[in-house]
């Protein structure tokens, strides 16, 4: 039964909804999230509850970590009372968190020791994705390793993307960060100087939708400007993000004036107040700073 079964860590507003697909797609899973109301609504569902990472370690053969930082990854991966104390030899860590690539290189040779393996495998596709399946993931690691994670991660995802070696599944998910975190403030900035304008703020969706400044970060936070919608990914989350890219980003000398702007505006977004809301939220620092409003009347 062990090596049938998945083991999970952090059930999240990405984990939750993550391990519910596992659950339904009929993988025996066991589990263990620092909040007991959320172990307690798993056992309802099935699922085995481990009193900590080791013995969800203990229950599992692949072992999936979904958790914010990379302090926190560390510790649930290769800290006291973490997998690395009970997994056993062939086993298969997936680390699903957006963490510093130096990380996972450093935990991958931890756990080579005893013969444990490793991929990272961050996803993109936000809370609609988890909630819906259709993820997609960034692999870095062996393509063996990958081959024993597939079922678990084909019942989280539609896509699953093998990039190259340990760290590689990361970087890739931070390029794609980066674009989508500056971007979402380019679409605030634009939609906030068409409406000081007069221009309707549908008409301006409507119009984008078919020219050259559409975009998938676009249809994605643009509707939200104007219906408040701002649940989902909290901005906190992107301020994380795009410190590590940043961080990331000036190991290897690559200049990141864009991200780092970026991160700056998140920042008067966090000290208003936003930081548990949407990063689409910060379209309220514009709207204070013009005086217009782009909610829909």
């Amino acid at each position: 039964m062990r090596d049938k079964t998945v083991g999970f860590v952090g059930l999240g507003e990405m984990g939750g909804p993550m391990a519910r697909n596992l659950l339904q797609a009929g993988h025996p899973l066991i589990v263990y999230d620092i909040d007991p109301a959320k172990n307690a609504k798993f056992a309802s569902l099935g699922a085995r509850v481990a009193p900590g990472p080791s013995e969800v370690a203990r229950g599992s053969h692949v072992m999936i970590s979904m958790v914010d930082t990379t302090a926190q990854a560390e510790q649930v991966i290769v800290g006291p009372g973490g997998f690395i104390e009970a997994a056993q030899p062939g086993d298969v860590v997936v680390s699903m968190s957006t963490i510093d690539p130096a990380a996972v290189i450093s935990m991958q040779q931890r756990l080579a020791v005893k013969d444990i393996e490793i991929i990272d495998s961050p996803v993109t596709g936000m809370i609609e994705g988890a909630h819906k399946g259709t993820l997609k993931a960034y692999i870095g690691g062996e393509a063996s390793s990958l081959e024993k994670c597939r079922p678990a991660l084909s019942a989280m995802t539609s896509e699953v993307c093998h990039i190259g070696a340990h760290g590689q599944g990361i970087m890739m998910k931070l390029v794609n960060n980066v674009l989508a975190q500056a971007g979402r403030i380019l679409v605030v900035e634009a939609m906030v100087m068409g409406a000081k304008a007069g221009i309707d703020p549908q008409v301006m969706i409507d119009v984008i939708s078919k020219t050259s400044g559409n975009s998938a970060i676009f249809q994605h936070a643009a509707p939200r400007l104007l219906s408040r919608d701002f649940t989902g990914i909290r901005m906190d989350i992107t301020i994380k993000d795009l410190e590590l890219e940043t961080k990331v980003a000036k190991a290897m000398s690559v200049p990141m004036f864009m991200a780092n702007v970026a991160q700056q505006v998140y920042m008067m977004g966090k000290a208003a107040g936003l930081g548990d809301e949407d990063p689409a939220a910060i379209v309220k620092i514009y709207e204070h700073l013009t005086g217009i409003s782009l909610a829909r009347s």
